[in-house]
């Protein structure tokens, strides 16, 4: 329930009511049209549309010095439908890797720095896992988290494993950037991910990476369950059926094996 006796920001409110004010518009508006219909003072509106223009929401036509919204927004905006779109379009698929595989199964997608599941699926008779839709993992040490890092391009990867640090929470957890690096070059080569009692002993997880139709990396599903379930003997087989079900996601959202991939690729 949103709080009313919380203020909202002055500026931030300003700024989204300039954008709500500019999207009716086709051909842009100017400094003066904005400031008028907003009542702001030139000087405030400027500022406010050149901060927009520089993070890359505004963009000026140097013609008619109209502004118009710029691709830092249609690409937020291509991200949210993306990831409404993907837990709609998979909760099928993943219903039935849940009953053919007899484990729980997480959809997630990455968000500062984390895994953060979005959709969960289990059939009744199955070892409950303290796990619910909104809980944030870390992505070094679960499946769907190092399927969601592993496919990334380089120089996100780095900016991400440069700011973030992994803690440790038994002696399987990989806590060393370069045995990270090695694991996830590993799982390129596989095609899945694993999370070997990394995260919690008795447990284990075994991820794959959901592609769009840009051939980017948009999600993860996995299947996890207690190393009783999940024997190293079944990986194999088990992996199959996650990687099976991953592509079928990725092909209702555009991709295909001809599609490039924009993050990294098997060595």
């Amino acid at each position: 329930m949103l709080s009313h006796k919380t203020p909202s920001v002055p500026a931030v409110d300003k700024a989204l009511s300039l954008l709500e004010t500019l999207a009716p518009s086709r051909r842009g508006l100017g400094l003066a049209q904005l400031a008028k219909q907003l009542r702001l003072p030139r000087s405030s509106a400027h500022c406010l549309l050149l901060t927009l223009e520089r993070r890359g929401y505004l963009q000026r036509n140097e013609m008619s010095h109209r502004y118009l919204f710029g691709l830092k927004l249609y690409s937020l905006a291509n991200t949210a439908l993306a990831q409404l779109k993907v837990r709609e379009l998979a909760a099928p698929h993943l219903q039935s890797l849940a009953k053919a595989a007899h484990l729980v199964v997480h959809m997630a997608i990455l968000e500062k720095g984390e895994a953060v599941i979005i959709e969960k699926s289990e059939t009744p008779g199955l070892l409950r896992l303290a796990t619910w839709v909104g809980k944030r993992l870390d992505v070094h040490c679960s499946g769907t988290g190092k399927a969601l890092i592993a496919w990334l391009p380089k120089p996100e990867l780095d900016q991400l494993l440069s700011g973030h640090s992994l803690p440790c929470y038994n002696e399987n957890t990989i806590v060393s950037r370069r045995k990270l690096e090695a694991n996830l070059q590993q799982a390129r080569n596989l095609g899945y991910t694993l999370d070997d009692e990394e995260g919690e002993l008795g447990f284990r997880c075994i991820g794959c990476p959901v592609f769009d139709r840009t051939g980017r990396n948009v999600a993860a599903i996995s299947v996890a369950g207690p190393t009783s379930e999940i024997t190293a003997e079944r990986i194999p087989s088990l992996a199959g059926q996650v990687m099976h079900t991953a592509i079928a996601i990725s092909q209702l959202l555009g991709f295909s094996e001809r599609t490039p991939r924009v993050g990294r690729v098997p060595e």
